[in-house]
């Protein structure tokens, strides 16, 4: 399907600069949750899972994915 008017703005440099921002918001926000996480463990002496959760997952998922892109491509 090609639009138009969605063709000038959609370009391949486009579709690149989406998937290099959504990676490093991806990375920002996986980075923050696990410094609230190491925050709220030294200062407040608080175990948050949930943060720890998010933290670990990202890390996971990250060297999953590459990992599959490395052996397969």
């Amino acid at each position: 399907m090609n639009i138009p008017f969605l063709s000038r703005f959609a370009d391949e440099r486009f579709l690149t600069h989406r998937q290099r921002s959504t990676s490093i918001a991806g990375i920002a926000t996986a980075a923050g949750a696990l410094v609230v996480f190491e925050y709220r463990l030294l200062f407040r002496h608080i175990w948050s899972f949930d943060l720890l959760a998010v933290g670990l997952g990202f890390v996971v998922i990250k060297y999953s994915v590459f990992l599959w892109y490395r052996l397969t491509d």
